[in-house]
């Protein structure tokens, strides 16, 4: 039984078995707005050529779709909150329903994605989590079958 006046031990992520504490946040250890900026352009430029994906978008706002991932992504990952400032809450879903999410469409995507996070090169720790969340994310925009 632990005594209640006891504060339960905290996990403490370090940078070797006896290294200084890692506090950063995900986003400040890959190198912040540079580094996911360089990864979002990486996608983007396989998006655009995709004949099932780059129909999606606007042709006339590259950078637009750009910096909307990549304000999300950034504040996801624990950087600045510029993308909800801007444009409130995410709903990934409610966004993404006007636009025929199919299992094909999903996995262009994701082909696309793990290609730039292939080019980018995060830490391998970093890397894993990356790509776990966007193959969950990705699952959960599914929204036509067809």
């Amino acid at each position: 039984m632990t005594d209640p006046q006891t504060p339960a031990p905290r996990l403490t992520l370090r940078s070797g078995e006896s290294g200084a504490a890692v506090t950063d946040t995900v986003w400040a250890q890959v190198g912040g707005t540079d580094t996911f900026d360089r990864l979002v352009r990486a996608f983007y430029r396989g998006v655009r050529t995709d004949d099932v994906l780059a129909p999606m978008y606007p042709q006339d706002d590259w950078e637009g779709a750009i910096w909307r991932l990549r304000t999300f992504l950034e504040q996801y990952w624990g950087g600045p909150t510029t993308y909800s400032e801007n444009r409130g809450h995410p709903r990934l879903r409610m966004r993404h329903q006007p636009f025929p999410v199919t299992p094909l469409a999903k996995e262009r995507w994701l082909q696309h994605m793990h290609a730039a996070l292939d080019e980018v090169a995060l830490p391998p720790m970093h890397d894993a989590a990356f790509r776990d969340y966007v193959e969950r994310a990705a699952l959960a925009m599914v929204n036509r079958l067809e």
